[in-house]
């Protein structure tokens, strides 16, 4: 999207707003107006990054959601609770706040792929949950993306001046073959997807903890041989069958929706309308499934502002990160999307419209 069609996107927004009485301008509000949502900005951390921790802090996140499943891999189910308290009192001794983890807080490749040894990681999944539960963090995003992960098929093309954002063209993973998995059908992928949710679900219900399913990325339905299910709003209405359960939700990774065709818009609000989102990644695209690259979230084609007023309006009450941002100047490009300037700039974005909308944030 053009710089001019954004800024006249974002005018139009604000314009509406100010048209049917919400004010323009000014701090934010301190605290929800009634049935609104508060929106907890956070970013993703892992033990031991303190100077990023400090970064986090100093532009305003209060909020970590955190990646546990290399510490845990290392210690026994007895030692979870004990490993996640050190954790999570590492993050408070730099003034964050645990508010989830992301990308499973235990291995879980064989469960995804339905090998040996499944059942094992399993009852690692459920003590994890527990674990949790007892040192009071209530989420858990996780994926079912067997045997290859969020996927790129370049790292380095050039974004607006040129910094450095990530592309998948699928001509491009189809050219390098299968993987060491070869062919892996949907339907098996969905039979170990309701395996897992069967033995899961039940304990995350009893815990209290909320399981943030994340979409396939890409979202498309064979990569590189594996079948990839979580590729519309229809399937996960599906996933939500299985196991119906009020903890059986959703990671609203806007972009992958994005990448489906699915109207971005009026999924959030489903979503939101049957308490289904419990996380949600604040990022954009230019394409679609098979083809796309990352943009900054100022430049691309979705109306950001329209989302976190979709968000605020259906109450939504949890975190939400920013996602996937380029690279920028004077940074090593050895974390394609992770980097922490793209971060900043897209903070400092999402606090302006909010602060614009009177939106909660915290």
């Amino acid at each position: 999207m053009s710089e001019l069609t954004r800024r006249d996107a974002m005018r139009g927004t604000l314009a509406a707003l100010a048209a049917t009485g919400a004010a323009v301008g000014g701090p934010r509000s301190s605290s929800p107006q009634p049935g609104k949502g508060v929106i907890q900005l956070a970013e993703i951390l892992n033990p031991g990054e303190t100077a990023r921790f400090r970064l986090a802090k100093q532009i305003g996140i209060n909020h970590a959601i955190v990646g546990v499943s290399g510490a845990l891999s290392k210690v026994h189910r007895s030692e979870y609770v004990s490993t996640l308290t050190k954790i999570k009192h590492d993050m408070e001794a730099s003034g964050l706040t645990m508010a989830g983890v992301e990308s499973h807080p235990v291995p879980a490749e064989k469960i995804k792929l339905g090998l040996a040894g499944r059942d094992e990681e399993i009852e690692n999944y459920k003590a994890a949950i527990d674990a949790l539960a007892k040192i009071g963090v209530n989420m858990v995003c996780y994926n079912f993306m067997a045997g290859l992960g969020w996927y790129r098929t370049k790292v380095n093309v050039p974004e607006r001046g040129g910094a450095l954002t990530s592309e998948f063209d699928n001509k491009d993973a189809m050219s390098r073959g299968l993987t060491e998995w070869g062919e892996v059908s949907q339907e098996k992928v969905w039979s170990n997807l309701e395996y897992f949710l069967k033995e899961v679900i039940p304990v995350a219900e009893r815990a209290g903890v909320n399981m943030a399913l994340h979409p396939d990325d890409p979202p498309i339905p064979k990569l590189r041989g594996i079948g990839r299910i979580l590729i519309s709003g229809a399937n996960y209405r599906r996933v939500m069958d299985i196991v119906p359960s009020k903890v059986n939700g959703v990671t609203y990774c806007q972009a992958n929706f994005v990448a489906m065709g699915e109207d971005v818009y009026k999924l959030a609000e489903e979503f939101l309308r049957k308490k289904k989102m419990f996380f949600v990644h604040y990022r954009d695209i230019e394409g679609k499934g098979d083809h796309f690259r990352e943009t900054f979230h100022d430049n691309g084609p979705t109306d950001m502002a329209r989302l976190l007023k979709i968000y605020s309006d259906g109450g939504f009450r949890g975190a939400m990160r920013p996602d996937h941002a380029p690279t920028l100047e004077g940074e090593g490009n050895d974390r394609p999307g992770y980097a922490m300037g793209g971060k900043v700039f897209a903070i400092g974005y999402m606090k302006g419209i909010m602060d614009a909308m009177k939106i909660a944030y915290e």
